[in-house]
Order: structure tokens, then sequence, then C-alpha cells
């Protein structure tokens, strides 16, 4: 453990903010982009039943809706395309795989389609609920939906593609009385609704597709072109909804990093319905962050938006009945920020501004990537007052090479002298240049980070040798000081090949490694981000750590996926339970655990 000591922190002086229609710009506003011609059927093979295809869907604005979402009609009549229309489109695809197959072609294996969605990265199809097969006894406590959101093209890419760029698709498996079902459904953006009808893609690829100037500026103008064809309204959004889901004021939704999020429907069979977009009664202009933070001591829920352009950073919240607060405008950031995650004690906002910036001018023209490592750029923390109404107030801390994805947890602490600390625990990652990129060459070390909010010193002290990511707690211990995090093992990245269990008492000034139980899967299995269920969230005495965690599981040796159930008081993490599912399921990126109380509610 070392501790640095800068001087004092300062407070900073007010700027003038931009205007709200000013926030409403983002470089998503800008064009669009395509590729993708071949559905996902024609791209491997799945072992599933047969299922039904998703029900054509139209989207009309309604501004009667309750919390001002987006109205999906359902069993609209197929639009056909007029000759002109299709001749048009013939010409762009043209244009298009032109540029795929001899301009512009991938730059690296982290945007090659065929290494991406190589193994069990390759999308699967859709299936309607299916009962499943159960080894052992479930608990009890699982009672309800386990979600789990990821990436899956519903059209073949045909040139540079990052994982994070693909349809929103959430596996769902429905615990009822003992019964089973999975299922796996698209989230019914407008995007996919709109590029289902055109069958080729009218949204870009943002994080791969703009490499070098003329190319980027073509796949602009092939991109401008469809939207203007196919009636593409772009006030409707670009968001896949890939990312993760939450509940907010009771309602469930789904999530991604460029959009507002879409209301989600659990039906009793356990399908999955898309009930549309939501802008919270026109108070969200533009985009939620896929990791809002929910407090379950007051039932509020913490978030912001991060755009390219002044103020670059907004913080906002939302009280237990889903009602959200006003913008507190953040303007003090030196430049775009890569901002995928924050934190929140019971006294603040925490932001980590780390080593990967946002590059727009190199975004609009080609000469660099959305997002690019900075070398020059020194981490910082940006602390807020948790309900704080402006930024006046706000304070950073400078926490050289701390670049961090995602957050475990951050909570309040006072010492004997009555100094206050905010603590963030976090996995640190690095080379922070290939986050994005070749992730099998990062590793991800688990730190703790504690810092005076008096005099500005701050101590850092690791957590664990092993390479983990994906940090999960009980999430009764939100915003507050907890014993234990458990935490996916990478060896290499992106593949999960285990779980590890992190007990934060274990550290100690001579003593840093606080693995006290993991399990690894068996050769040529990997798992996705795992979810911690307690046994009996109402018991107030019960342990932390008493309770299960969830996680679906693939076989590359076998082709088998499956919903394990391991018990996270063991030593060894034991597997007490396994659903046989139905279809693999993909390597995807975050999920929530619904209680069937909570289910009945939405």
């Amino acid at each position: 453990m070392y501790v640095h000591n800068p001087s004092p922190t300062s407070k900073l002086p007010q700027q003038n903010l931009v205007s709200h229609n000013q926030r409403l710009f983002t470089p998503f506003s800008l064009c669009s982009t395509p590729s993708y011609v071949r559905t996902t059927r024609n791209f491997h093979n799945t072992a599933s039943k047969p299922r039904r295809s998703a029900s054509s869907l139209i989207i009309t604005a309604s501004s009667t809706q309750p919390l001002g979402k987006t109205k999906l009609a359902e069993n609209s009549p197929k639009v056909s395309s007029p000759p002109k229309l299709q001749r048009v489109s013939q010409i762009l695809s043209g244009l298009e795989g032109i540029l795929n197959r001899f301009i512009d072609r991938p730059r690296g294996p982290w945007v090659d389609p065929k290494k991406v969605l190589s193994s069990n990265f390759a999308p699967v199809d859709e299936i309607e609920p299916t009962e499943c097969e159960v080894e052992g006894e479930l608990p009890t406590c699982l009672e309800g939906a386990y979600i789990r959101n990821g990436s899956n093209p519903q059209l073949m890419p045909d040139g540079p593609y990052h994982i994070f760029d693909g349809d929103g698709m959430l596996h769902c498996l429905r615990i009822t009385n003992g019964r089973v079902t999975f299922c796996s459904r698209y989230v019914q953006t407008y995007k996919y609704i709109n590029e289902k009808k055109a069958g080729v893609r009218l949204v870009p690829n943002y994080m791969a597709e703009f490499q070098t100037l003329i190319p980027s500026l073509a796949r602009v103008s092939i991109y401008i072109a469809r939207m203007r064809e196919w009636n593409y309204d772009k006030s409707n959004g670009f968001g896949p909804a890939n990312t993760n889901l939450a509940l907010i004021g009771g309602r469930l939704y789904a999530l991604g990093e460029i959009d507002q999020p879409y209301e989600i429907e659990v039906t009793p069979s356990g399908d999955i319905k898309t009930v549309g977009r939501c802008n919270f009664n026109g108070k969200l202009s533009i985009s939620i962050t896929p990791h809002p933070k929910a407090d379950v001591d007051t039932g509020e829920t913490f978030a912001f938006t991060n755009t390219l352009i002044p103020p670059l950073l907004t913080y906002f919240w939302f009280d237990q009945d889903g009602n959200k607060q006003p913008d507190v405008p953040i303007p003090w950031m030196n430049g775009p920020s890569f901002l995928h995650d924050f934190a929140v004690t019971k006294k603040y906002a925490i932001f980590p501004d780390i080593q990967l910036r946002m590059d727009l001018l190199g975004f609009i023209t080609g000469t660099g990537s959305l997002a690019a490592a900075d070398s020059k750029k020194l981490s910082k923390i940006w602390i807020i007052d948790r309900y704080a109404k402006d930024s006046k107030d706000i304070r950073s801390f400078t926490v050289p090479g701390f670049n961090v994805l995602h957050i475990a947890n951050a909570w309040d602490e006072i010492d004997d002298k009555g100094d206050e600390y905010v603590v963030l625990v976090a996995p640190n990652i690095s080379p922070v240049d290939q986050m994005l990129k070749a992730l099998d060459t990062v590793r991800s070390r688990m730190e703790r980070v504690k810092i005076n909010l008096k005099t500005g010193k701050y101590s850092r002290q690791p957590l664990s040798s092993s390479n983990v990511e994906l940090p999960v707690i009980n999430p009764a211990y939100q915003a507050k000081k907890n014993k234990y995090i458990y935490a996916g093992v990478f060896d290499p990245a992106p593949k999960i090949v285990g779980v590890a269990k992190l007990d934060l008492t274990e550290a100690g000034r001579d003593h840093w490694e606080c693995t006290i139980a993991s399990r690894m899967y068996s050769p040529g299995t990997y798992g996705s981000e795992t979810y911690f269920i307690a046994r009996d969230p109402k018991n107030k005495e019960a342990e932390e750590d008493d309770g299960y965690l969830v996680s679906y599981v693939h076989s590359e040796k076998t082709g088998e996926s499956k919903f394990i159930v391991m018990d996270a008081r063991s030593r060894t993490l034991d597997i007490v339970a396994s659903v046989k599912l139905p279809q693999r399921v993909p390597y995807g990126f975050h999920g929530i655990f619904v209680r069937e109380t909570d289910l009945k509610r939405l």
C-alpha cells in the first residue's frame, strides 16, 4: 500500500453552462452506417427447437404514454419495398461492399467480424419460452426471472464490427413454482425494427466503422441516403439497448450506452415484451448510463449522461417512484472521457475520469477512433454531493494510473480524528490503450482507493493477484461498506474461466491477497458475469454472503449452455443446481434478477 499527499484540493470556479437544447447534440445524431445483408440464421448453426419470429412492429410517437414512452404498435402489416427503393438499396449495398472488401477493411482482430463473432460470440436466433430440465434442486429464493443482456447482431456484419455494436438480446430464465422456462428475445428498439424491415443496416457501427477520413465520409453518405430512403426518424434514437438491465421506480428497463432506455415486461409464461422507449416524461433528453445505482434503503436510483460536447457529463437521480429529478451539468472535465460506470455512497456520487478519451473530431473525420488512450492525461476521481443541485462544490482528486471500466462499490468512512473519507473498490485495467481492443493482452487487478476529502491524500491497495473483472456484490450493500466481492476470472480476457470471491477484511499492510474462495469452470467451459441473490432479503440479520451466485455458462466442447446456481458461502462456490438450456447463450454483458414480487408489479 502506498500513500500520496497532494496539495489540498480547491473548489472550482463557476462556468457558463450550455443550454438544454445544445446538450441534445451528440455525434450519434450526425450520421449512420451499415453493411449487413445476411441474417444470423445463415451465419451459424444453432441446435434449437422451432421458434416463432418476432412480430412485425412499427413505432409511432405518442405524447400520451406514461413516463414518456414510445408506443409499439404490434401486428402491423408487412411493408414491401417498391422497385425504386429496391434499386436504390442495391446500389448503396454495392458501394458499401466495395468499401468493405477493397478500401476499408478491418484494421485489427477486434473489429474483424470473422474473429469478433466466432465461437460462442456468434449470434443466435430468438427462441420462444421453452420448458427446461433442472439438475438438482433450485433454491426457493430464485422464484422470479434472471435476465442477461448482450450484443447479438440481427444482420451479419460484412465490414468492421465491434462487439459493443450488436443489437440487444435478452436471455430470460423464468422460475415459477418450480417450473423453469427459457427464452431469448431481441429488444425491439427503433433501430432493430427498422433495420429488420429494410434488411440492411441503417445505423453505423460507431465503435468500428470510422477508421480513415475518405472511407468514413463515404460510409456517412451511404447511411444518410439509407435513412432518407427508409424514412428513419433520428429523433427516435439509434441505440441497440444491448448492455444491461435495471429496475427504476418499479419498472424494468433495457439499457445501452448511447440511447434512452427501453421498458421491458416479463409475461407469466416467461416471454419478454418490449413496451417502448422511455424519456421519463420528456425529462431525459439524450441517454442514460447502462450502470445506474439503486439504493435499496431509499428506493432511489442514481445515474448520469455522458456526451462528447459540453457539459460532457450530466448527473441526475430518480425518486422511489421513478420520477426523474433535475439535471446537474458537470462541465469541469478536460475533454470528453470514456465514462462507463460510476459509484454512489450515502453522501456522494463518484465519477472516474480515466486515460481513455472520446475523440469527437477523430470520430467525425475518421482520422482516429471514437475511444482512444491518452498517455498524457492523468486519471482523476470527481466527487459531488449525492443530492447536489449544481456542480459548484465538485472536487477532483488525481490518482495516476487508475483506469477502471466497472466499479464494485463505494462507501463513506470517518476516522478517529473526524476526517472524512470516500472508499472506492474497482478493478484497475492495464494497459489502458488495449481496453477496447486486444483484450487478451489486458490485465485487471482489484484495488481499493481511499481518499481523505479534507487533505486530498489518498492511498491505494491491491486486493487480488488474479486477473478479475465484472465485479458484483450483494445489492443490499450498494453505497455502504461491504465485505465481499464476486468477480469473473479471465485467463485471458474476454472469456471468463471462473469466479473468485474476495473478502476485503483480509487486506492488511503486509498481506493484500483477499481471494478466499473460487470456482474454475471445466476446460473449454466459460461463463458470464455472475449475479448475487440473497437467500432471504427480508432478514436484516442475515450474513452478507448468505445467498447464491447465478450465471450462464457454455461448453465449447459440447455446444451446451447451462444456467448454474452456486452457493456463495462455500469455499469452492459449490454448484447446487443447474438448468440445461434449449439453445446456447452467447457470451454477453450484464444481467439482473427480478424477484416474483417485483415481476407482479411491472
